[in-house]
């Protein structure tokens, strides 16, 4: 997956001059050269009636959203329903399955759906996945739930196929910024307020505890015979912060991953995100802060993050109008961040925690985002059947340049790895990090690994000011080269203000980026008046 894989992009937007109900879709990008097809068509009626029972059986909290009203349907509440006999489950069933049937052919009617089939054929052909997105531009159909989208009866959702990943996208979008992947998830986890009653402070400690060991223990253990070397995942947790906190942590230390859980509500500029009663912040702010600090997948566990904001006319022609480009999500995609994992409706917090717990294992094992997507989400189905909404819920919108790699992907003819095999019994040469002030101060890098940084979970603790809570690292890392000359030590930093290294040239900034580190190595931590450490590596 770390090479190119065949895309298969696509647009759909509302014909404003050819009445209400018409569409053109189009293909922005395609595996095959005459694959760029264009197609017009209408939206039936049906649509509408299958749309309208589905928000009367499975939405949560949202009153009815009509994209588009034909004078010819019902829409009388519980009419729609009543059509359908049997149990409940089947009901549910049976609706979810007309609605993904539909959906899908009318989005892959006519040349679209040629193109869909030459691209899988590319993709089977290179022995990949074929990677679809889809564009919305029309906010009435952002509620919809694209994800159950099938071919036919008995086939499964294009949400679940590991073989077609799918994702959201939209082309309104800053460039992005990221300065390649990372060798670990390494996630800043913040609870927020909640949408309950005030929630005691020892409670969200215990939430808090119980999340972050739970994610870090289950990746821990992560499939080997499946991702060949999974990587380390660590958590960092933020309990309602103020925006000056959330803003600290952030840029003290490189993170990967966001995971906001808490209350949001719908807002033009992106939602709102309620960190504690007195502070909000809305997804522009947001957005800016982590484009700044280079983090890559925000994810939120909090209410209508993937829904647009509304507001309601009154009067003759009284209705209600969705905001275009208005989501958390979407705001988010627009000023750069490379993937958004957003909630399209209120998803109970059991269901949410399976899924993070598959999600997070899933992206520990080296998997692209939305490859992570579709096994969470199978994880929902078949905890929760799939006649309940759990595993529709979890929407995922992805940057059109981002190519879903999260950590480090180890390909075919990779020739070394990013640290030591896992279980590896090689003797590795003896190396410290020692202070030149303090003699008595000596740090071994037990396993060809030690962690630097402010943060007390550090293998070495500085507590000075310009340190930031993870800092850095030394590690060893075997080449299998022949041209290797000695031990091969990296230092990799990950901080605010930079690592101070000295060479024959002096001293030098190393910032947010990896270098060998040979033996005697003169070491400075964020601001040339900080101690002096000195790495060595024993004879």
């Amino acid at each position: 997956m770390s090479e190119e894989t065949p895309c298969l992009s696509l647009a759909l937007t509302r014909l404003q001059t050819a009445g209400h109900t018409n569409y053109a879709i189009w293909v922005t990008k395609a595996p095959v050269p005459d694959g760029y097809v264009h197609h017009d068509c209408e939206w039936p009626p049906e649509l509408t009636r299958q749309w309208l029972a589905w928000q009367q059986m499975f939405s949560l909290a949202m009153g009815p959203h009509l994209p588009v009203i034909h004078d010819n349907v019902n829409l009388e509440v519980g009419f729609l329903l009543e059509e359908w006999s049997g149990t409940p489950q089947n009901i549910g069933g049976r609706l979810m399955q007309d609605l993904g049937i539909s959906l899908w052919q009318w989005l892959f009617a006519g040349a679209i759906g040629k193109t869909l089939m030459q691209g899988q054929g590319v993709a089977i052909g290179q022995g990949k996945a074929l990677r679809l997105r889809l564009d919305i531009r029309d906010p009435n159909l952002i509620p919809l739930p694209w994800e159950i989208m099938q071919p036919g009866a008995g086939k499964q959702a294009i949400s679940l196929n590991q073989q077609l990943l799918f994702s959201r996208t939209t082309s309104d979008v800053d460039p992005l910024s990221i300065e390649g992947t990372q060798d670990r998830l390494q996630i800043l986890l913040v609870l927020g307020e909640s949408s309950y009653p005030a929630q005691d402070t020892l409670d969200l400690d215990a939430e808090a505890a119980t999340l972050s060991q739970f994610i870090e223990r289950r990746t821990g253990q992560a499939n080997y015979a499946r991702s060949h070397y999974p990587v380390p995942t660590y958590v960092t947790t933020l309990l309602q912060p103020t925006r000056g906190q959330l803003i600290e942590a952030l840029e003290c230390s490189r993170y990967n991953v966001f995971f906001y859980a808490g209350h949001g509500t719908p807002a033009p500029d992106g939602g709102l995100l309620y960190l504690r009663r007195d502070a909000t912040i809305n997804g522009t702010e947001l957005a800016q802060i982590l484009v700044r600090n280079q983090v890559t997948l925000a994810l939120f566990n909090a209410c209508w993050g993937a829904q647009p904001d509304s507001y309601k006319t009154l009067g003759e022609q009284a209705a209600e109008h969705t905001i275009p480009r208005s989501s958390l999500a979407e705001v988010l995609i627009h000023h750069g961040v490379p993937a958004v994992l957003a909630m399209r409706d209120s998803i109970a917090d059991r269901e949410a925690l399976s899924f993070i717990q598959a999600f997070t294992e899933a992206l520990s094992e080296r998997m692209p985002v939305d490859q992570a997507m579709a096994i969470a989400r199978q994880q929902l189905l078949t905890l929760y059947k799939f006649n309940q909404p759990a595993w529709t819920l979890p929407i995922l919108y992805m940057h059109p340049e981002f190519n879903g790699e999260l950590v480090q992907v180890l390909g075919e003819g990779i020739t070394e790895l990013p640290t030591i095999l896992p279980g590896s019994s090689a003797t590795l040469p003896q190396a410290n990090l020692r202070s030149l002030q303090d003699r008595q101060r000596v740090w071994s890098l037990q396993g060809g690994l030690i962690r630097i940084g402010r943060h007390p979970t550090n293998d070495v603790v500085i507590q000075e000011r310009w340190v930031s809570q993870e800092h850095a690292e030394i590690f060893y890392r075997e080449t299998f080269t022949a041209s290797s000359n000695g031990p091969n030590y990296f230092l990799r930093d990950f901080s605010r203000y930079g690592t101070l290294i000295q060479d024959s040239q002096g001293w030098r900034t190393v910032h947010r980026q990896e270098i060998p580190l040979p033996s005697g190595t003169q070491i400075k931590l964020g601001s040339s008046q900080g101690q002096i450490l000195e790495f060595v590596i024993e004879e």
